[in-house]
Parts: C-alpha cells; sequence; structure tokens
C-alpha cells in the first residue's frame, strides 16, 4: 500500500488544455472520475465543444403516408405532401429537399409558384403556407391562419398572385399571394347557388379559371352543382345541377368544354352552349348486365381531360372499376381515341398528375408523362409510347420494399468497393423501362468538397440485404443479396416454423461487415448466422452447415462440487454433454426420439448450386431447439478476418466458431465465462417453462427464468475506484481439461464451499448493476426492451403482418412504454435469470495483468456489465492456420461497469484508435497462378507497434447503457469514469473518428446525443434532439466516422444527421439547388380573329377587382396573418445586390404596412366606443330634456 500510494504522489492532474495527465481521485455523476495509474498518461486531445453542432442533412426514401403531389411544369421540380406535415421537392438526382411544418399538420394540396420559385402548402389546421424555393433550405415566408372555416381546395392560375381558395362552407375566399393578405372581394355559397335551391352545396372541390376567360371562375361543389363565376360582374353564368356527387373537374383547352368525374364511377363531358344536360355521359368500366342494368361502379375520383396535335385527347383518371371483382389492385386508366389502357398498381393511389409540354392551360397541352403516387411508391409513365412504359425512378423509393429490420453505416470505406458492388448489382437490373430521360430533371446540384466514400447497409424482414452508395448526400442502390436462398422454402405448416410463429422466418436481425476482407455476416431471427465471401466470378459451391447446441438449463441447488475450485475451459475436444455447456451436434444429425429437439428452425440447402458473382454464401451457423424450446435470438456477434474466427452470444451462452476450418471450438453458458471470477453469488432456481414466444420482431416478451442476485464484493475481486479486476485466472493442469459431468451426476452452482447464497450488498457506488424491472408492475420491461435492441426480439412488423400472440395495440403500447428508473436495491426486484451477451469485439489485447505482450483476445461484455476477457492461441503459419487447431485460454480480466455493456474500442497510449486487424481481401474462385501462391496477407495494428518503449500496453475504452470508463491495459487500472446518465439508458453508442482525432458518440433513450472525448471522457456536447417515441428509432439508430448518423424517422424513410460543426458549415454547398434561373416560356400567337372570338382573357386585370382599393378589406376575425420565421433569412441568402435591396425594402414596407394596421385597426376601435358613448349620451340627454326634477 506505501508503494501504490508512492505513484499516486507523483501522477498529475488533468489540464484545462487538453494535456490528459493521470488525474486525481473523485467520483461525481454525470463529470468525468479518474482511478489511479500506475503511470503516467499524456495525451494532446485535440477536440473542443467548438467541433460539434448536431443538424440534420438530407432525407432519402418514400415519403411516409404521402397526401398530396404537385409538379412545376417549367422548373421540372416535383413536391410531395405527407400526413404528418412534412414535403419533399425532388429534381433530379442530388436535389433532395425536405421540409417540416411546425404544426406536423396533414399537407391537404400544394401549388407551385410556376417558375417563381415558392410553393403554397394547404394543411388540415386551414392554414396556407408560403414557401420560399430560392434557397437550399427552404423557409416559410407567410402563413395565413383560417379562424372560421376549413380549407377544402386551392387554385393558383399561371402567372397570377391571387390564390382562390374554397371552403367546407362553400364559400371562395381570395388570398394575395405576395402580401399573404385575405382580399374582401369573397363569392358567399348563397350567392353561387340559386335562391330557390333548397339544400346546401357542400364543401368547393374544385376551382379553375376557364381557358377562354380568366374573368370567369369555376367552382365545383361536392353535392353536385357546378357555377361558372363571372368575377367582373360578380354573379353566376350558370349553374349545372346534377344527381351525383362531384369528385373532380377538368376542363379541354380551348375553353368550350369541360368533364367532370362522379361518385358512381361516371365521366359527364359538359358544353358550354347547353349546360341543362351533359353532352356526354359515359361508365368506362360499367359494363350492361343481363338485366340491362349498369354494374356498380367505384368513384372515379380525378379525371384529367388533355388535349394533344398528333393525336386523340387523352381521358386519364383514377377509380371508377366496378364493385363485383373482388381483389382487383387499384388502377389507372388511359383512354386515348378509342382505346383503352387499365394499368393496375400494387398500391392504392393517392394522387397523379399529367405532365405536359406547356404551363399555358389555353394551349394545347401534348402530355408526355403521368404521375403516379401511390400509399407505397412513386412511379412515372411515358405517354409519348403506345405500350406506356414507366421510367427508371433514380431516388431511393424501395428502401421499404421489405421492411426494414437493421441498418449499419460506414463512411470513408474504401475507394474501391463501390464500383465493385456497383457492376456486380446492375447485372441484375430490371429491364423494360422508357428509354426516355427522368422527366424530373429540376435544380442543379455539385458533389461539393466531402467526396469520401460512404456506404449504407439495410436488412429487410423478407431476408434481404441492400447496399447503398450513400457519398455526397446521395443514395443509389448498389448490391441486393438475398439470404433465403441459401434454405429451403419453408413448407406450408411446417411444424417448426408455425411453433415458433414467424411470419418472417428470415428476417435479418443485425449485420457485421469488414469493407478491407469482404467479409460479410448476417444474423437472422431464426438464431442463423450466414457467412458470406466476395467473389467477382460465379463458382458452384455448396453451402457448409454447423449446428450448435447453446442452450442454458438451470436446476435446483445440490452441494457444489470439489471441481468448482478449478475451473476453466472444457477442451474442444470433448462431446459430454453437461449442465451449462453443449457441444455442437455434427451437421444434420437429429434425435430420434423427438422431432423437436437438437433440430435448426430452418433447413440448409444440401445440393451443389450455382451461384453468380458478388456475395457467396460460405457457412451457415444455426442454433437449435432443445426439448421442444426454440432456441434464443442471436443477441451479438463479431467476425475477424484475420484470426479466421466468428463469435456470437445469446442470452444462454458464448460460441466461437472457426471458419476457415468449420469447426465449433467454444460453446460455454455465461455462468461457465466467468470462472473462478464471478463477481456475483448466484443462487439458481427450477425453471419457469414458458415457452418462448417469438411471433414478430415487434414481440417484448420476456419469458426467461427467474434468479436471484447479489451485488457484492467478490473475495477475488480487487476494486478500484467502481471497476472490478481480477488476479490471472488459475490454468487448467496440463492433460487434466475440467471433467464434464453426465445428467446423472452432480449440478454445479456458482457458489464457492462456505459461501452463502447471499451477502448484503457492499460498495454499491462501485458495484452498480442495471436491472430491469418486472412486466408485473405495470408496464414493459426495460430489459426486455434492451433485448429487443440487441436481437431477442427485434422489428416492427408494419400494417400488413399480423401477431398471433397479442393485438396490435398491445403490442404497440408494449414496444412505446419504457421503463426509465432502474432500482440499484437488487433484492426487491424480480429479474431475468439469463445474462446475455450484448457485444463482443475481437483484437490485439492483454488477457491478463502480467502479460508482456499483446496477443489475440477476444472481448466479451454482457447484459449486467460484466466484461470478460478470453485470451486466444492462434497458429500464425498459414498452413498450420488450415490444420491446427485454435485453442481458447482460461478466462482473463473481468471488468465491471453500470448497465449492459454496448461498445470496446481500443486506443493506443497516443490517444490514437487502433484498428482491429483483418485479412487483405483475396479472390477464392479467381483462376490459380502458380508463379504467385494465394497466401492470407494480414494486416495488424499492434497496440506496442506505435509505441516508442515496447509493451507500453494500450487503452481499453468500455461503454455501457449508464457509463463509459478508460482501462489501462494489461494493468486493468480505470483511469477516467464518466456516468453518461442517471434518468434513462444509452441506446448506441461508438467510438468514431472526427477531426484526426477520435470520441464516443451516444444516443440515449430520452432523445439526448451526446459525444465524450477520448480518453478523459469530458463531455464535448450535449442535445436533446430526438425523443425517442418509435422503437425503430432506437433499433436503426447508428452513428459513423467523420461526424454522421442516421436512424430511419419512418417505416419508409432515412434520416441522415451529422454532429461536426465542419460538415454543419459546409452544408449550403453540398445541398442541391432547388430554383434555377430559367426564363418563362412565351405563350402562343392566338392570332387576330381566334383573339377576337374567343374573348377576352388577356384584358382582366385581378388587382382592380381583388385589390383593397376595390374589394375592401376582408373580416380580420376570419384569418390571421403569421410571418415567416426564415422570411428575412432565406431572402437574404436568395437576393443580390439591388434585387435584394428591393426584397428587404418590400418585407420591411410589408411589417410597416402590418403594425399600420394593427394601429388603425386599434384606432377604428376607439372612434367605434367614442361614437357609442355619444350616441348613448344624446339618448340620454333627449330623454331627461322635458322632465321635471320630482320625475326622476
Amino acid at each position: 500500500m506505501k508503494k501504490f500510494r508512492k505513484v499516486l504522489d507523483g501522477l498529475t492532474t488533468s489540464s484545462p488544455g487538453g494535456t490528459i495527465g493521470s488525474p486525481s481521485c473523485g467520483s461525481a455523476a454525470g463529470t468525468p472520475t479518474a482511478a489511479p495509474t500506475p503511470k503516467e498518461i499524456d495525451v494532446q486531445e485535440t477536440l473542443v465543444s467548438e467541433n460539434f453542432q448536431l443538424c440534420k442533412t438530407v432525407r432519402h426514401g418514400f415519403p411516409y403516408q404521402p397526401t398530396a403531389l404537385a409538379f412545376d411544369p417549367v422548373q421540372k421540380i416535383l413536391a410531395i405532401g405527407s400526413r404528418s406535415g412534412g414535403v419533399r421537392i425532388l429534381g433530379r438526382p442530388g436535389v433532395d429537399c425536405y421540409c417540416q411544418h411546425e404544426s406536423g399538420a396533414a399537407v391537404l394540396q400544394l401549388q407551385f409558384l410556376i417558375n417563381e420559385g415558392a410553393l403554397v402548402t394547404a394543411c388540415a389546421d386551414d392554414t396556407l403556407h408560403l414557401w420560399n424555393l430560392r434557397q437550399r433550405r427552404p423557409a416559410v415566408l407567410h402563413s395565413l391562419k383560417f379562424n372560421r372555416e376549413r380549407i377544402t381546395f386551392c387554385h393558383l392560375p399561371f402567372q397570377s398572385k391571387w390564390l382562390y381558395v374554397g371552403t367546407e362552407r362553400g364559400n371562395t375566399h381570395i388570398v394575395n399571394i405576395e402580401s399573404f393578405i385575405l382580399s374582401g372581394y369573397v363569392i358567399m355559397w348563397n350567392k353561387a347557388i340559386e335562391l330557390s335551391t333548397k339544400t346546401h352545396p357542400g364543401p368547393v372541390v374544385h376551382l379553375s379559371d376557364s381557358p377562354k376567360d380568366e374573368g370567369k371562375l369555376l367552382i365545383g361543389f361536392e353535392g353536385g352543382t357546378i357555377v361558372q363565376w363571372d368575377l367582373r360582374a360578380k354573379k353566376a353564368d350558370f349553374r349545372i345541377y346534377y344527381d351525383e356527387a362531384i369528385h373532380s373537374v377538368s376542363w379541354h383547352h380551348e375553353g368550350k368544354q369541360f368533364m367532370c368525374s362522379h361518385s358512381d364511377g361516371s365521366l359527364t363531358l359538359w358544353n358550354l352552349r347547353n349546360t341543362t344536360k351533359p353532352f356526354q355521359v359515359t361508365f368506362p368500366h360499367g359494363k350492361i348486365q343481363k338485366d340491362g342494368r349498369k354494374e356498380s361502379c367505384k368513384p372515379i375520383l380525378k379525371v384529367e381531360y388533355k388535349t394533344s396535335r398528333s393525336s386523340e385527347p387523352f381521358v386519364i383518371f383514377s377509380g371508377g372499376l366496378s364493385y363485383d371483382k373482388a381483389g382487383r389492385r387499384p388502377a389507372l386508366t388511359i383512354m386515348h381515341g378509342k382505346a383503352i389502357t387499365v394499368l393496375e398498381m400494387d398500391h392504392p393511389i393517392v394522387e397523379f398528375m399529367v405532365l405536359c409540354e406547356t404551363p399555358y392551360n389555353n394551349e394545347v397541352q401534348e402530355p408526355y408523362a403521368v404521375v403516379v403516387l401511390l400509399e407505397k411508391d412513386l412511379i412515372v409513365v411515358d405517354l409519348t409510347q403506345s405500350n406506356y412504359p414507366v421510367f427508371e425512378n433514380p431516388y431511393p423509393m424501395d428502401i421499404h420494399e421489405s421492411p426494414v429490420t437493421c441498418t449499419a453505416y460506414f463512411a470513408d470505406c474504401p475507394p474501391d468497393i463501390i464500383p465493385i458492388l456497383y457492376s456486380i448489382g446492375a447485372k441484375h437490373k430490371k429491364t423494360g423501362y422508357s428509354q426516355k430521360e427522368w422527366p424530373v430533371g429540376g435544380g442543379t446540384w455539385t458533389l461539393g468538397s466531402h467526396t469520401y466514400s460512404e456506404i449504407i447497409i439495410t436488412g429487410h424482414a423478407d431476408g434481404s440485404i441492400k447496399f447503398w452508395d450513400a457519398s455526397a448526400f446521395t443514395l443509389q442502390m448498389l448490391y441486393k443479396l438475398k439470404t433465403s436462398k441459401v434454405f429451403e422454402k419453408p413448407k406450408p405448416g411446417d411444424g417448426r416454423a408455425a411453433e415458433m410463429g414467424e411470419d418472417d422466418p428470415f428476417a435479418v436481425q443485425m449485420v457485421s461487415w469488414c469493407p478491407h476482407s469482404r467479409i460479410f455476416c448476417v444474423v437472422g431471427i431464426s438464431a442463423h448466422i450466414i457467412l458470406y465471401r466476395f467473389s467477382k466470378y460465379e463458382a458452384n459451391t455448396q453451402t457448409v452447415s454447423l449446428e450448435v447446441r447453446l442452450q442454458c438449463e438451470p436446476e435446483d441447488i445440490i452441494t457444489p462440487s470439489e471441481n468448482e475450485n478449478n475451473p476453466c475451459f472444457s477442451e474442444p475436444t470433448s462431446h459430454s454433454p453437461q449442465t451449462h455447456y453443449q457441444h455442437p451436434v455434427s451437421p444434420g444429425s437429429r434425435t430420434p426420439d423427438g422431432a423437436k429437439d437438437s433440430v435448426p428452425s430452418l433447413k440448409v440447402k444440401e445440393k451443389m448450386v450455382r451461384v453468380p458473382p458478388g456475395y457467396q454464401s460460405d457457412l451457415v451457423i444455426q442454433l437449435l431447439w432443445v426439448d421442444g424450446e426454440p432456441p434464443q435470438q442471436i443477441t451479438s456477434l463479431d467476425i475477424n478476418s484475420a484470426y479466421g474466427l466468428l463469435a456470437f452470444g445469446n442470452c444462454n451462452g458464448l460460441a466461437v466458431v472457426d471458419y476457415l476450418q468449420k469447426t465449433v471450438i467454444l460453446c460455454i453458458s455465461t455462468l461457465d465465462l466467468y470462472g473462478a471470477t464471478d463477481p456475483y453469488q448466484r443462487l439458481t432456481r427450477s425453471p419457469r417453462r414458458n415457452r418462448q414466444s417469438t411471433s414478430g420482431l415487434t414481440e417484448l416478451t420476456d419469458n426467461q427464468q427467474s434468479i436471484d442476485m447479489e451485488r457484492s464484493k467478490s473475495p477475488t475481486s480487487d476494486h478500484v475506484n467502481g471497476h472490478c479486476t481480477s488476479p490471472t485466472s488459475q490454468p487448467c493442469s496440463a492433460g487434466k481439461p475440467r471433467i464434464p459431468m453426465g445428467p446423472e451426476g452432480p449440478r454445479l452452482t456458482r457458489r464457492g464451499p462456505g459461501r452463502p447464497p447471499f451477502r448484503k450488498a457492499q460498495s454499491a457506488a462501485c458495484m452498480e448493476i442495471s436491472l430491469p424491472v418486472s412486466h408485473t408492475e405495470g408496464h414493459a420491461s426495460r430489459r426486455a426492451m434492451l433485448q429487443q435492441l440487441h436481437g431477442v426480439t427485434m422489428y416492427s412488423h408494419d400494417e400488413h403482418h399480423t401477431t398471433t400472440s397479442y393485438c396490435w395495440n398491445e403490442r404497440e403500447s408494449r414496444e412505446n412504454s419504457f421503463s426509465r428508473s432502474r432500482s440499484s436495491s437488487v433484492s426487491s426486484i424480480d429479474r431475468d435469470t439469463k445474462e446475455a451477451i450484448t457485444t463482443l469485439q475481437f483484437g490485439e489485447s492483454y488477457g491478463r495483468k502480467h502479460d508482456a505482450l499483446p496477443t489475440p483476445c477476444l472481448w466479451v461484455g454482457t447484459s449486467l456489465g460484466v466484461v470478460i476477457l478470453i485470451p486466444l492461441s492462434i497458429p500464425t503459419d498459414h498452413e498450420e492456420r488450415m490444420e491446427d487447431p485454435v485453442t481458447v485460454g482460461p478466462s482473463g480480466a473481468v471488468l465491471m461497469l453500470k448497465g449492459s455493456v454496448l461498445r470496446f474500442a481500443f486506443l493506443d497510449c497516443n490517444g490514437a484508435l487502433i484498428q482491429s486487424p483483418y485479412e487483405v481481401w483475396r479472390d477464392l474462385n479467381a483462376p490459380e497462378d502458380p508463379d504467385r501462391p494465394r497466401r492470407r496477407k494480414l494486416v495488424h495494428f499492434s497496440p506496442s507497434s506505435s509505441q516508442d518503449a515496447f509493451g507500453e500496453g494500450h487503452l481499453a475504452v468500455v461503454c455501457s447503457e449508464r457509463q463509459a470508463k478508460v482501462f489501462l491495459m494489461p494493468s486493468q487500472s480505470c483511469l477516467f469514469v464518466h456516468n453518461i446518465t442517471e434518468s434513462s439508458f444509452v441506446l448506441r453508442a461508438d467510438v468514431v473518428s472526427l477531426c484526426n482525432s477520435v470520441c464516443l458518440a451516444c444516443f440515449c433513450a430520452n432523445g439526448h446525443v451526446m459525444t465524450l472525448s477520448l480518453p478523459s471522457l469530458r463531455p464535448l456536447m450535449d442535445v436533446n434532439y430526438l425523443p425517442l417515441t418509435d422503437m425503430r428509432i432506437a433499433r436503426t439508430f447508428c452513428f459513423t466516422n467523420e461526424g454522421q448518423a442516421l436512424y430511419l424517422s419512418s417505416p419508409t424513410e432515412i434520416q441522415r444527421i451529422t454532429y461536426s460543426q465542419e460538415m454543419c458549415d459546409n452544408l449550403q454547398e453540398m445541398l442541391g439547388e432547388l430554383f434555377t434561373p430559367i426564363e418563362t416560356p412565351e405563350a402562343q400567337n392566338r392570332g387576330f380573329l381566334k383573339g377576337f372570338f374567343g374573348g377576352n382573357a388577356h384584358t382582366f386585370d385581378r388587382e382592380e377587382l381583388f385589390g383593397e382599393a376595390a374589394a375592401g378589406k376582408a373580416s380580420r376575425s376570419l384569418a390571421q396573418h403569421i410571418p415567416g420565421q426564415g422570411g428575412v433569412e432565406g431572402m437574404k441568402v436568395a437576393a443580390s445586390g439591388v434585387v435584394g435591396d428591393l426584397a428587404r425594402a418590400r418585407i420591411a414596407l410589408d411589417e410597416r404596412g402590418q403594425r399600420l394596421g394593427e394601429l388603425e385597426e386599434r384606432t377604428a376601435l376607439m372612434m367605434t366606443s367614442a361614437e357609442t358613448f355619444s350616441k348613448h349620451a344624446h339618448e340620454l340627454m333627449l330623454k331627461c330634456k322635458d322632465k321635471k326634477w320630482y320625475q326622476f
């Protein structure tokens, strides 16, 4: 102890300048604390809080729950509104912008100010918004909130600044787009219809100006009434009353005819010469039945009537199919002359829009494409070809083709990996697309300064894997892999799959990818692992299958065996059964006395198959059923190509597989991992034989056996400032492995001789562990949620998935309920029995305190906050590696943290990140070269390689759901401790590179995103960014290098964010420009006679009619003007020179005018009040004038 104190006296404290010495002892919640260390660590930290800022960058995928569609025919950009208040604006590839209304109200309608760089949105909260698109990040300039009426339809004529707004009451209001103020001109519903009409016409469902005369407004009411209103004369030209409800109206470009779609599946064509009855009535899909009656048809929700110079007009509509044909898919019908083409869609049609060559409604339209917005897809149909092919969509709209179950994000990948994956994936692309260029080509986009390679990997419910090129804020699919091809198709009613209740037995649970060695590993929900190798050549292969029996079977307490005093790992050659350690059975073996014992959930294809270039399956590992119980799902995985090893674990134990030799070298329960270093006193009970329900990845069931554990100091542990270290484990005597006991032999417990089964918890501050709240307390277990995150239960089936165990509402409530508190009193809580393996990491490290050189090790983290180091002995020679077995030593160090362990990382003593060793990729299917034999080339990053003195060790960063600690290896001294959160828990943590340094990034369940410096664990950023409202966010959130992260913001969209200040500063130049200056096309010359007889459309001046001078002011109680938050800032970005000065002057005038208007209103109220008072006083004077004094 004296010697240790002398070492402490010479230690320095951490300096504010960033030079980290060995800090002084101390402990405080939420602040870094330091533990004594026997050597001085001098790390110059360069990251400061100014390097961090959190902001959203770009959103990929299909807009979730779309509601509205708009297109600018001059700028050629597309806008899509959604139910959550989001607006996606799309142009050429790379031009993709996401806007969000603060209210979150659903977008009802979108209207572009054509070629003006602005967009009007009408929302379900009866508010109109004007968005400025002349900046890379659009902002709201004005908003207008209607107080007394509900907005149902909007129409903005081309090159007009007056917006027509129809309401639910049937009235039509007019809004000035420039000032966003209501005009006093109102078309009241009772004036639009005849006075003799006894019923209300219904809400306004259509507004459009006549192509022949802009002074005539066509108003369609839902009840079947159509009125053409003369804006100058303020009266109706004609009124049409039809029996069927109206859904939409479309003009012929000459302005003499218009077409209506109705609720009975009919189309009516009306001629302005005779409006008493329709000129033509058709039922496009209504056939005449035998009794002479028409088939009943569904409503035609929208129709567009477009003309062409070279052919017959196009009539395009959605809906109208007959009710009789059950199961018929939604369809878009194209009527061109006498030809009728029905295009069936995979999803219901939300909206469609015909794209035409001209923006003028009084010219021949010349349609060339139809944009169809479906509930879960966006397609564009080519109208210029008779077979109507679709365009190939350049946007990643099919992320959700199958529900996303996991994500992985890799920044700064090897530059050659993207071209290789693209070339392989391009061979499997679909064909039959239109050869023409994608019609939505607006905006401009440049590559920008950040050009490093980025790849996103998504795993899906059907077992498919998609690789995406995510470089430079774009997203393009590179390669698709179907893991289900490795297995035989499950037969209907297959007992194994049926009992597990899996709707998606191949669903991907997690992935592990090494871009350098191109080794790819997939974990599936059926407790299976597939290892893939990459090859540029096709090959005939037969997948090797390994079956692992990893099942924990606790029994009642009996007298402990003397073997427990000398625990170690059994030799790999031992195949005798034992309680906590089951070796794998040979591939394909089955137990004859029971069909549900020692069988996997899926059957691997046994025959030789021809596989194409790309990722080819090399090995399949499956966990087996045991005594009718399905295997527990895999919770952690790590693979190392340099070692040729794969490790995985679940709530029962750990297994390590040598994938080069295709053998299992370790299969052991979690309890047996500890050996003599177990920090807990454990007492096993008889198991609760509850069947595990795995009916979908949203299950939060936690049906595991109950156990009582106590926090206490282990006699073999050395507590130093909150962590637990152990002396070197006693090695097994040579040639005497632990003798496994048969089923009839004594069962081992985790208590040593003479120890009581329980001890009162000691040193709680040092050894506090996190334990779950029971389901019996009325809310879902937090542990169950973490098990869901780590893979025991995983993803949320969308609406088309069902549950066999309980209803969707119950599942949803369980999924979204989290227990924030975790009791520190162990004895008062009903806890889970099984300690799950939550994270694994291979690396060069020191398994024991006295090791002089780093050796291959496996770091194991558990759900109880325990870290175990397992040393490995791997032959170094190539021939020996392929023949000699890999040996596993007894467990080394045991470290302790609060909460479940989430992440490991290793730093050298200069603070630089030590990468895991890897094997350089080699194509195993390439032709043999006799001059260059194919040998493994390994790249190692030894901790001692960067040090001046040999064997100085390295730093180990360990992060749990509550704490982060930095240990010095091999001494196992805890240098720094930081309590990340007390009220919540960390969901995702990773050590990432940023600005030529490293930091620890964390995402908590309370929505906070935090970064900590390394190795001192100083808080650098803490932003309350995203409240965790959905398990999807927690399941898919992942960090990567260069200050980037992503998560699934909806079932169909990926949201990317950055926490780097540098990237936030450069964000403007990296995003695409939505608006490009384009000259508006000139209107066609109408000719003298045509202009003379065709009306005086061009002489119509809306300003004279709708301006304040003529129409007066609208009632201020009808609508409230709200200035936009980003209006002035947006104008500053968009404007320059004289134009910018004028724009700013206009804004200033608008604000001044608004203040003057408010002053005028107050003055008017005061004058009114004064006049009223004067009137009452005069009346009182007249009343009292002739009265005598005694009459008062």
